[in-house]
């Protein structure tokens, strides 16, 4: 029984693609994560919830390379990383799709997804035809209603530009998706679009953290919540163990419930 239990803790361990343990990071005094902890396991989404403020998105930039933790380490698939600019997480395989997207409005999807790294022919001009055969593959893999390949993506859809972000994201093989607000300022048909494609990554064992304010959301397409307050780990829990009320007295009391996993800023709930 104590062989088999070990064995399972090793597993659990070995599928550990993220550990961020003990960070922390102040700007002019103002402790904006503090001591913060959260792991991301291989094909799992993680919500990371709290008000605005709560240091939620601060956190995550310390794994996206936005910005350097004064303390605090970080390990990608149980190796010590060194994370200190975008690039850094990048060779990690580590990619962030911002609220804003970051798109190139004027150019087509093909140009979005090989911005910065375009394929070029044996005479050095650019091979759009071969990149548009990778976007179409990518795109067919992700999105297979996706047929908007020649038009300046201004012209899609919030949905639709939000599949092109998610596509030149994982077009290098990225296995570590940051994504901040995915559905915000989208309609419950988009909404439940960008749900699809989450759980496409999902199947494709791509490990995902979602930031997000939406609880529907987060119940739909999560594993785990996870709750910042004060720029401290309020607690984390499978998102089976805790009801909506009770993530949201982690949210707004600090306090975690029974089911939950506390940090070392949380409140023991009554």
């Amino acid at each position: 029984m104590q062989e088999q239990t070990a064995t399972n803790a090793d597993t659990q361990v070995a599928s550990k693609v993220v550990e961020m343990t003990d960070c922390s990071i102040s700007f002019g005094g103002i402790h904006a994560v503090d001591h913060a902890s959260l792991d991301l396991h291989q094909g799992e989404v993680v919500a990371l919830l709290g008000h605005n403020g709560a240091g939620k998105s601060t956190f995550i930039k310390l794994l996206s390379g936005a910005y350097k933790r004064d303390t605090g380490n970080i390990r990608i698939r149980g190796e010590e990383a060194a994370i200190n600019n975008p690039r850094d997480a990048k060779a990690y395989g580590i990619e962030t799709i911002y609220q804003t997207l970051a798109l190139a409005d004027n150019v087509d999807t093909a140009a979005n997804l090989f911005l910065g790294r375009e394929l070029r022919t044996a005479w050095g001009t650019l091979d759009d035809v071969a990149m548009e055969a990778r976007a179409r593959e990518v795109m067919g893999r992700l999105n297979p209603r996706f047929q908007r390949f020649k038009e300046p993506v201004k012209a899609l859809s919030g949905g639709q530009r939000q599949s092109v972000a998610i596509a030149r994201a994982i077009l290098f093989n990225a296995q570590i998706l940051i994504m901040d607000e995915p559905t915000a300022a989208l309609g419950p048909q988009e909404t439940a679009q960008v749900g699809e494609l989450i759980k496409q990554l999902k199947k494709d064992g791509i490990s995902i953290f979602l930031i997000s304010h939406d609880i529907e959301d987060v119940f739909e397409l999560a594993d785990r919540v996870a709750v910042m307050k004060n720029g401290q780990m309020v607690g984390t829990a499978p998102v089976h163990a805790v009801t909506k009320d009770e993530v949201l007295g982690m949210i707004i009391l600090g306090k975690c419930p029974p089911g939950a996993t506390p940090g070392p800023g949380a409140m023991d709930a009554e």
